[in-house]
């Protein structure tokens, strides 16, 4: 019986270095290149709905994190969602997480949530929770526009890119039991 090969997807942006993978790998006996693209957007699909496992699979880079047993239209709108580069969590371990969050308590000051203002950290406390741009303006009263100057903000005073690093960013503080929620929220 010819057992099955090791299926690989290479992922780097850098089209050299795929090239030169793919090259090494597809004359490995046992290896199959099955695709490469320049990056990914990452949903974890799983039955763990324990906040470790949603705040590891946060700070190791996924933009999603869904329970298998979610229906298949709101899989597909979770995947349409993530590809739009929003991030996402399942309503369930939302508020698992949430309550951690809130459990923990202020710890002590840290120098990237010092720097937002109480309107940027509650900004910030909703883009962990998955919420849109005009989820969040219609939640805090502000225009998208407004509130789209604040993420970039919030972006920019913490030296990252993108919304679902933002959140990995506050799922990290709180896996070290560290400050989440701005004062009065």
């Amino acid at each position: 019986m010819k057992e099955k090969p090791i299926r690989v997807l290479i992922v780097d942006d850098h089209e050299v270095v795929r090239m030169g993978l793919r090259t090494l790998l597809s004359h490995k006996p046992g290896l199959e290149v099955v695709g490469e693209a320049r990056s990914a957007k990452v949903i974890m699909l799983t039955s763990y709905a324990d906040e470790e496992a949603v705040l590891a699979s946060i700070v190791a880079g996924a933009s999603g994190y869904l329970l298998k047993q979610v229906r298949g239209q709101t899989l597909v709108e979770a995947i349409q969602t993530v590809a739009r580069g929003n991030s996402l969590l399942d309503p369930s371990v939302t508020d698992k997480v949430l309550e951690r969050v809130r459990k923990m308590g202020m710890g002590s000051a840290d120098e990237g949530l010092a720097m937002l203002s109480e309107r940027e950290q509650r900004i910030l406390t909703l883009i962990a929770k998955g919420k849109t741009n005009k989820e969040i303006a219609k939640e805090v009263f502000l225009s998208d526009k407004t509130v789209k100057n604040c993420v970039s903000s919030i972006l920019s005073k913490l030296n990252l890119t993108r919304r679902s690093a933002a959140a990995a960013y506050l799922a990290t503080r709180a896996s070290k039991g560290g400050a989440t929620e701005p004062k009065g929220s």
